[in-house]
């Protein structure tokens, strides 16, 4: 594991295990958690506006105070959301990283300006100074792939993120997360961009089956992660809080918030927050100031596979893998499997009234549906070739639906379809040799 991190991922505070379930938590009753925490009113009216604690109350009609609060509280608990992770790079780490490549006075000025362009709180501290500092020294030859690939994630993120009127600086979380390796999972089962695990997956209508998994669908995925951050934005009112909260869960937001004595500025916070989220804040500001200024420190993109605009989709109407495409469509099956993460084992399935679509360049998807008809000949083809079970395997299709008339009993009518009359009540349900005139019996004529 450390060396898929170290290798793969150029973050050192990067959270690969979002959204981890605390069982442990769970089990305690409301009152045991209210009083093990003593979160009071205020904190929790930070999550008054809430999404989740609003279908709680109209369904439930609660009035006072007390049981509000209790349920909410356990709500932000029991959320499979809640996560602990590794921080890989320690504050005391940092501060002891003594080489400067870069000057306190144009770093406070740089993030100055990134501070009036964001609703984001960027401001100075020794910390982030030494984390910026940290990726510029051990970390710059991973950033061109990262690079390499925002350059196809990015417009996808930013589209959704102005869907939902979210900052588009949040693209940069991605990279936190996973990054931007769609199929990476951690220990804990965190999967794709944004690092869902099932259950949260779940809630954000993520399915995952034997041949899809939508947390690596980089499209439905994304979407999924708006969602969430909206939903933790109404809690806090801070975007700074709400990706603490996407990190570590809002219970343990709310909790330091007491803590500090009420401040809600993530910094004043930050000492009260468990350690892995104290570094992941500000981990996405060192990724947001490098990517920014990428140029002033000769940070360049490795060349890309492809453009997201010069990709386009079409939705399938054949079971399908990646390989027949690759051999009729003519497309590198990397580059396939680049552009559709999403299925498990390379196989795109066709299952009725569900959307399961094909992501190529541009040219691939219009040889693809010119030549659609003869693509799926190919696929039956192929199909007819492979081994077929044996009859005597299975259960063939040609029933008949039997009347049963006078002077009919069992014995002769698995005599007439040489059948035996164990199979007859078996197909039938019969407890008994009973027969009725008039009866409808289902019957498949053959030897089994």
């Amino acid at each position: 594991m450390r060396r898929l991190i170290v290798t793969l991922l150029f973050l050192g505070t990067i959270s690969i295990y979002a959204q981890k379930d605390s069982t442990n938590v769970v089990s305690k009753s409301s009152d045991q958690i209210l009083d093990s925490v003593s979160v009071s009113k205020d904190s929790l009216a930070l999550a008054k506006n809430d999404s989740i604690q609003n279908a709680i109350l109209r369904k439930e009609g609660f009035k006072t105070a007390a049981q509000i609060d209790s349920l909410w509280l356990v709500e932000m608990y029991k959320s499979s959301l809640y996560d602990t992770v590794p921080f890989l790079i320690k504050d005391t780490e940092m501060m002891q990283f003594e080489e400067k490549l870069l000057t306190k006075e144009v770093l406070k000025e740089r993030l100055a300006h990134l501070n009036s362009q964001t609703p984001f709180k960027i401001e100075y501290n020794p910390i982030l100074e030494n984390l910026i500092n940290n990726y510029l020294k051990r970390r710059k030859r991973s950033l061109s792939k990262v690079m390499e690939r925002a350059q196809y994630y990015f417009p996808m993120f930013e589209e959704h993120l102005d869907k939902y009127d979210l900052p588009l600086e949040i693209k940069y979380l991605a990279i936190v997360e996973s990054a931007l390796q769609p199929r990476i999972k951690s220990w804990a089962g965190a999967k794709g961009l944004w690092q869902f695990m099932y259950q949260t997956g779940k809630q954000y209508d993520l399915k995952v089956s034997s041949y899809v998994d939508e947390r690596s669908d980089p499209i439905r995925a994304t979407e999924a992660a708006c969602q969430y951050l909206e939903d933790l934005y109404k809690i806090f009112g801070e975007w700074d809080l709400a990706l603490a909260a996407y990190n570590s869960g809002p219970g343990n937001v709310t909790k330091a918030i007491r803590r500090s004595g009420g401040h809600r500025n993530y910094w004043n916070i930050r000492n009260y927050l468990p350690r892995e989220t104290a570094g992941y804040v500000p981990a996405f500001y060192a990724t947001l100031y490098l990517f920014e200024y990428k140029e002033e420190h000769d940070l360049f993109a490795a060349s890309n596979k492809v453009a997201f605009f010069e990709t386009d989709t079409v939705q399938v109407k054949r079971f399908i893998s990646f390989e027949q495409i690759e051999k009729k469509v003519d497309v590198d099956i990397d580059l396939i499997r680049y552009l559709n993460p999403q299925y498990r084992l390379e196989i795109i399935p066709y299952v009725k009234d569900k959307e399961y679509v094909l992501t190529l360049p541009k040219d691939a998807i219009a040889r693809f549906v010119e030549n659609e008809a003869e693509i799926y000949a190919y696929i039956d083809a192929e199909e007819a070739k492979q081994e077929k079970p044996l009859p005597k395997y299975t259960e063939m299709g040609n029933r008949i639906r039997y009347k049963v008339k006078s002077g009919d009993y069992l014995g002769k009518i698995a005599k007439k379809y040489r059948v035996s009359v164990r199979k007859i009540k078996q197909w039938n349900n019969l407890r008994s040799n009973n027969l009725r005139i008039g009866q409808r019996l289902t019957i498949y004529p053959r030897n089994y």
